[in-house]
């Protein structure tokens, strides 16, 4: 019976791994070749990869946070975490590129951009960060639109976080944007101080804690990630425009700021140790 791969012959590292249709995937668009256009492809084709990784192991964690194992779930996320470390250093094999041979075939990639990474949104989508804007952006991509409507619809990672400290008993209600502000300002208060417990009473919640720490860092190592990379595009390019029509630099710089899990950066400002004695402006409601 013939095997996956389509013939008798036994199986090898070069069947197994499909070296043969991996290496023919790198088709540079510069007229003759531009030398450095292949690094620039054979980084962004890994990136995409290594999101595919990402991203089967944050439905994982997901999955688990469900089934309340909370050190298992812990445990796929420290896999995220170096992988994104990777991520970063990868990064700065671009700057091994000089300023003027990026330049030589950067005008072939017009008008495609690194915004329009479906898997890159599939991220943010899938950790909590969901704007309708950005969806929207992919509506004339059948493909990512349908992947990433499924991921906007999907509960996150920052809701299997929360559902599973409320099955652990802390009032940490769920987010829901058809809520009014005053609502979404008390239900965010609340689970801030649910985060407030676990970090004051670390021993007693360790499993808790553990996880909400390997999530914070998933998110810290991601904003990393867009640092280190605002870096290398602005030591590239400069300030121009994105090759898609963006702001470039400028537009990069406006996500800094995001966090996937606002309330586990925002608990540090209100821990003490008199918390619960009015350390926590949420202690008396």
């Amino acid at each position: 019976m013939p095997n996956t791969y389509g013939n008798n012959s036994p199986l090898s590292y070069n069947k197994y791994l499909r070296v043969k249709d991996l290496i023919g995937l790198q088709e540079c668009l510069s007229d003759p070749a531009h030398h450095d256009e292949l690094l620039f492809i054979t980084i962004h084709q890994a990136y995409e990869l290594w999101f595919k990784q990402i991203l089967h192991e944050l439905d994982a964690a997901i999955g688990l946070m469900n089934e309340d194992r909370l050190a298992a779930a812990a445990r796929t996320l420290r896999r995220v975490v170096e992988i994104e470390k990777l991520l970063i250093t990868q990064i700065h094999i671009l700057e091994t590129m000089t300023p003027i041979n990026f330049l030589g075939f950067r005008d072939q990639l017009n008008p495609a951009s690194g915004f329009q990474s479906m898997q890159f949104r599939e991220i943010e989508f899938a950790s909590g960060q969901k704007h309708q804007s950005l969806l929207n952006e992919f509506r004339d991509d059948e493909f990512a639109y349908g992947r990433l409507q499924k991921r906007f619809a999907a509960p996150s990672l920052a809701d299997a976080f929360f559902s599973v400290l409320r099955k652990r008993g802390f009032a940490a209600p769920a987010s829901e944007a058809s809520l009014d502000q005053e609502e979404l300002t008390r239900r965010f208060g609340k689970r801030t101080r649910a985060i407030l417990e676990v970090l004051t009473h670390f021993e007693e919640r360790y499993e808790e804690f553990q996880l909400a720490e390997v999530l914070l860092e998933h998110d810290e190592y991601f904003s990393l990630w867009r640092s280190h990379h605002i870096k290398m595009v602005e030591r590239m390019v400069g300030t121009k425009r994105g090759t898609g029509g963006s702001e470039g630099v400028g537009y990069l710089r406006t996500t800094l700021e995001k966090k996937f899990f606002p309330e586990l950066w925002e608990a540090r400002t209100y821990l003490d140790t008199k918390h619960g004695e009015g350390g926590c402006p949420f202690a008396k409601e």
